[in-house]
């Protein structure tokens, strides 16, 4: 099967992000203990992420700031691209909530 070709789910994302901050940590030759203290995440926090829970965004991204990652994060949400002067100025006044769905 070419599992590589297909659109990842969430929690796939999610393990892949949590073994890379693992093999990160140990590639660094830190400690959970060590990363614990340099992030200041509980270190059960810690020991529940790289074993597959969940932790807040905070939490994600002082483990990723303590293991020099944290730069990653900036493409996660990537600005339009405009194709013109107008779409430059329409992004320019970036809106503040999205429009309410109407109903018929």
């Amino acid at each position: 099967m070419i599992s590589y070709l297909l659109p990842k789910t969430a929690t796939e994302v999610h393990d892949e992000i949590a073994a890379s901050a693992r093999a990160r940590r140990l590639a660094k030759n830190i400690t959970q203990e060590d990363l614990a203290k340099q992030s200041g995440v509980a270190i059960a926090t810690l020991r529940r992420f790289e074993n597959g829970g969940t932790v807040s965004l905070a939490t994600l991204l002082a483990i990723a700031e303590t293991l020099g990652t944290l730069d990653a994060f900036s493409d996660l949400f990537p600005m339009p691209k405009a194709s013109s002067l107008d779409e430059l100025d329409e992004f320019s006044q970036l809106r503040r909530r999205a429009a309410k769905q109407r109903t018929r």
